[in-house]
């Protein structure tokens, strides 16, 4: 019977685009998958998206769309993303799928018929942008210790989950699975939290509409940790498909550590109450970082755009670096020039290398078929050994040792080939040249083989070079390529670059500002749009000309107040149509956190005056 290995990942809240640190986390679940696979385990690999909550309904306000218009286009690009990245999930579940409402409103009615759920006022503090509700104390100068974003005071009526009741039993079930939580730092920082006693959750909210309804009140709608975490029953068909009987309890769940608290204590909770047993392994990875910053979805998070990256510098090579450059586990730090060096002097001078002149050599002096020689036993012992290193270092999930512990036989093959000297050993002693040159070709083969799970796009197009298939990880402790097999003709699998890290600094030029028509604009009408909370409909004069814009400050500005402002437009931005009205220009503001200053002249100008 097929052995079942169930890895998930944390889903995405798609309110801007995916990042490097949304990347690492599938980058890293990516790898431990196809090991898995190679390994013979029937895999469910599943990530998606989070798209339902107040955060979500205020972003697609501001971008003029619908909720599900939104997300529509955002989840896209996430799972456009996860493609380009060579991701092999095997379900992206979107939390606005029929199939996923159908198991949350499932969910909360047995929640409900057990009792665990409560009728009650809740009156705190929200921050919209983790969705988590904090007590005075964990503030940090009166902002979201995670965001440090300004947190909002609620007061409104609320469904309660009973948290409190299972303090104990998640307690104990953390001391006595010392695995359960990894690494042990994490579990630590819980246990310490746990000192204090649980607090019933507030599942439910009233001040928006955009999530999915409890059955038993439909004015209120399921507060997003019920929502998404119950993503990953939905993925394996729960409660009575085969996919939840053969796939549950989950074997890893790996999340960062921002949301280590909800998914270990408050998910747990939610499964005790469920009667569903706990997940085997909770693994929470670090943050990726630049200059000591984290990448969130703001400020920093823009400058890096995986795409970017996997299209300058190739896929497999930002895979392996933030595979091999951060600790799994723990924080690790971006940076291009990291970047660029890891690919020259590893995956080009050491991995790359040796596997062309190899094949290069079989190519140029055995006719593209593998000689005639004699396994090197002591070669192969040494291998061997190095190949049941790595393997336990994955299965521990030391994913970082285990990159470094391939190169490093990638190195040896370069010395191995070095010290036989098969050119020089071609003209006086074939024999010995055939020998080096069988060894180091099924040496490829485990590097090709190992390196799989890191790099598959570059592995598959080794594994054709070498005429064989990528099968299953007995292959990396096998000599079985043999005398007279027939090799394709090599080519390069990484070149160097020369790249300088430019893209976080790059500047924009004078011929850049002019190119852009920025012109003072005075408002002569304004009205808001129909079925928008953000949107206004305004009409502007620019030199006795009119003009119709559209800006998303309805909840910051009335009409009224418009009417006469002197404001400050970008005219020559291509047209587009929000809600149905067509924008002819942007109007310009100041943002600082949810707040929206719209730009103007502080001494009178006639509008139609160009700004420079």
């Amino acid at each position: 019977m097929t052995k079942s290995f169930y890895i998930s990942t944390a889903i995405d809240y798609p309110s801007t685009n995916p990042h490097l640190g949304h990347a690492y986390e599938k980058i890293c679940a990516d790898v431990i998958a196809r090991f898995k696979r190679l390994q013979g385990f029937e895999v469910h690999f599943s990530t998606g998206t989070d798209e339902h909550g107040l955060k979500i309904q205020r972003y697609a306000e501001k971008a003029g769309e619908r909720p599900k218009e939104f997300v529509d286009r955002m989840s896209k690009k996430f799972r456009e993303e996860w493609d380009k990245l060579d991701i092999s999930y095997d379900d992206f579940i979107r939390t606005t799928e029929e199939r996923h409402v159908k198991v949350v409103q499932l969910i909360s009615d047995k929640l409900n018929k057990t009792g665990n759920i409560y009728k009650g006022v809740y009156e705190g503090l929200y921050c919209t942008e983790c969705e988590t509700f904090y007590p005075e104390e964990e503030l940090v100068e009166s902002k979201c210790p995670i965001h440090n974003k300004k947190v909002e005071h609620i007061t409104q009526e609320c469904y309660f989950f009973r948290m409190s009741k299972y303090h104990d039993k998640i307690v104990k079930h953390i001391k006595d699975n010392l695995d359960f939580i990894q690494p042990e730092s994490r579990r630590n920082e819980i246990l310490n939290r746990l000192k204090e006693p649980l607090r019933d959750l507030c599942i439910s909210r009233t001040d928006f509409n955009w999530g999915i309804p409890l059955l038993i009140d439909k004015k209120h709608v399921l507060y997003v940790w019920v929502d998404a975490l119950s993503n990953y029953l939905t993925t394996i068909d729960y409660p009575h498909g085969e996919k939840f009987k053969k796939f549950w309890p989950v074997d890893i769940h790996l999340i960062g550590k921002d949301i280590s608290w909800h998914h270990c204590v408050i998910w747990s909770s939610l499964l005790l109450a469920l009667d569903i047993p706990l997940p085997k392994k909770i693994f929470i990875h670090g943050f990726v970082t630049y200059r000591g910053k984290k990448l969130s979805k703001s400020g920093l998070s823009m400058e890096f755009d995986p795409i970017y990256f996997a299209h300058t510098y190739s896929t497999d090579a930002l895979r392996y670096f933030l595979i091999r450059e951060m600790s799994f586990g723990e924080d690790g730090a971006f940076s291009e020039e990291g970047l660029k060096k890891r690919l020259n002097d590893e995956l080009a001078d050491v991995f790359g290398n040796f596997v062309h002149r190899v094949l290069t050599f079989t190519h140029d002096r055995f006719d593209d078929k593998v000689p005639n020689g004699k396994i090197d036993k002591k070669l192969e012992s040494e291998i061997a050994k190095k190949i049941e290193e790595i393997e336990e270092l994955l299965e521990q999930l030391k994913i970082t040792q285990a990159s470094e512990k391939i190169i490093a036989i990638a190195k040896l093959g370069n010395e191995y080939f070095q010290s036989c000297k098969p050119w020089e050993a071609a003209k006086t002693d074939p024999q010995k040249a055939a020998n080096c040159l069988f060894n180091c070709i099924n040496l490829v083969k485990v590097l090709c083989i190992a390196l799989y799970p890191f790099m598959p796009s570059t592995c598959e197009n080794l594994a054709k070079q070498l005429n064989i298939e990528i099968e299953n990880w007995e292959q990396t402790k096998k000599v079985d390529i043999k005398h007279g097999h027939a090799i394709q003709k090599p080519t390069v699998l990484f070149k160097k670059t020369q790249a300088s890290e430019t893209k976080k600094e790059k500047l924009a030029s004078i011929s850049d500002f002019e190119k852009l028509e920025i012109r003072i604009a005075k408002v002569v009408k304004a009205e808001r749009i129909p079925n928008s909370k953000k949107l206004l409909k305004l009409e502007v004069d620019i030199a006795g000309k009119r003009r119709t814009l559209v800006a998303g400050v309805a909840g910051h500005y009335t009409p009224e107040e418009l009417i006469e402002k002197h404001v400050v437009v970008l005219v020559n931005i291509e047209p587009t149509k929000l809600m149905g009205v067509t924008s002819e220009g942007m109007i310009l503001a100041a943002i600082d956190d949810d707040k929206i200053s719209l730009l103007t002249v502080d001494k009178p100008v006639k509008h139609g005056s160009k700004v420079e």
